[in-house]
């Protein structure tokens, strides 16, 4: 899948399903409620965005210095932008980690360790919301009750999750093996003819051997001589979550809808979880309707679709647009194609 093919189906998925979820539970009494909404307070919704942006940036620099590289606050800002975008064109929301990864090469980091940066990143995010989540169901077991598919869902989830930690571990503890076996991927590529010469292909094996080191080193030094900066990533990754999660509740208190903060977020927790392995580019379609869904335990059917696109709004469509601009600005659509496809870093 394209690019522009990912984009154009997250579009059409997204808007999509909102046109069809303000068609079937906007009433007046929505109407009415949006139109007596506190201004102040959907400022402060932005500002939270703000900050979640900043808890984002700050721990890309904190796991940067834990692998004795230096990623400035505002290549932090990027690599957030990047993530957005990369994750609301692709399908599994993976598409964020290339184009990282690629925006560290171009500063100086090697391609091995800005796997290794992203990927921990990423798996913060995913280690707390599997803690959280367990716990949220059992404070709130209400949040899954009556829905089958919901429970086979995040069931499913965990499982990828496990294999997910699994991985990691296997690369981390075994890297010979993982070098081997990628001497084995070249070589068959070899075999049938998608390289050209003997020459490149021990140039891509010594440059595959040489990047797994960098992989292996960085998680090395993160645990070793980076533990404080690892400390404070998580407690960054934590924060990012919150400010995220509090957007909803900021948002439901300009309306006028009462809440309970701890339930709002227990119900995001798990929702955010299931979004990370949906299909659809950037789980559209599903993160709006999931959210008309899941947001009627928190209030009227009338608003809770109306409310989970407009959340929807504040914490992705605006990270997502702005990761639009950073792309075609910093790499240029061609390029973004490139790694898309999959191209080699050293080729782009």
């Amino acid at each position: 899948m394209s690019l522009r093919r990912g984009l154009i189906i997250f579009i059409l998925l997204a808007f999509g399903v909102s046109a069809l979820i303000i068609f079937r539970s906007v009433d007046e009494g929505t109407v009415r409620s949006l139109l007596a909404a506190d201004k102040l307070k959907l400022l402060l919704a932005l500002f939270i965005v703000f900050a979640a942006w900043v808890c984002d940036s700050g721990r890309f620099c904190a796991l940067s210095y834990a692998a004795h590289e230096n990623v400035s606050f505002r290549l932090g800002i990027v690599l957030t932008w990047l993530n957005y975008f990369g994750s609301a064109v692709t399908p599994m929301q993976s598409g964020g980690g290339p184009f990282q990864v690629y925006a560290l090469y171009k500063r100086g980091v090697p391609v091995g360790k800005g796997i290794a940066i992203t990927l921990m990143r990423t798996m913060l995010t995913v280690l707390i919301l599997s803690l959280a989540v367990p716990i949220a169901l059992m404070l709130d077991p209400e949040i899954l009750a009556g829905s089958p598919f919901l429970k086979g869902l995040v069931f499913y989830v965990f499982i990828v999750i496990l294999a997910t930690w699994a991985f990691i571990a296997f690369t981390v503890i075994k890297p010979e093996t993982i070098k081997k076996l990628s001497h084995i991927i070249v070589l068959w590529l070899r075999r049938f003819n998608f390289m050209h010469s003997n020459r490149t292909v021990i140039k891509i094996v010594r440059w595959l051997d040489r990047e797994i080191d960098n992989y292996i080193l960085n998680f090395r030094l993160a645990f070793n001589t980076g533990k404080l900066w690892v400390l404070i990533a998580v407690i960054l990754s934590v924060l990012h979550l919150l400010s995220l999660f509090s957007v909803l509740p900021v948002l439901m208190s300009a309306v006028g809808l009462p809440f309970r903060y701890s339930q709002t977020i227990a119900v995001q927790a798990v929702f955010m979880f299931i979004l990370y392995f949906v299909p659809t580019p950037g789980a559209s379609g599903v993160a709006e309707g999931g959210g008309a869904l899941l947001y009627s335990i928190l209030m009227p059917e009338n608003m809770a679709g109306i409310m989970s696109i407009i959340c929807r709004f504040f914490t992705d469509y605006i990270s997502i647009f702005m990761g639009v601009v950073v792309v075609i600005r910093m790499l240029g659509w061609g390029v973004t194609e490139n790694l898309h496809r999959g191209a080699s870093v050293e080729d782009a």
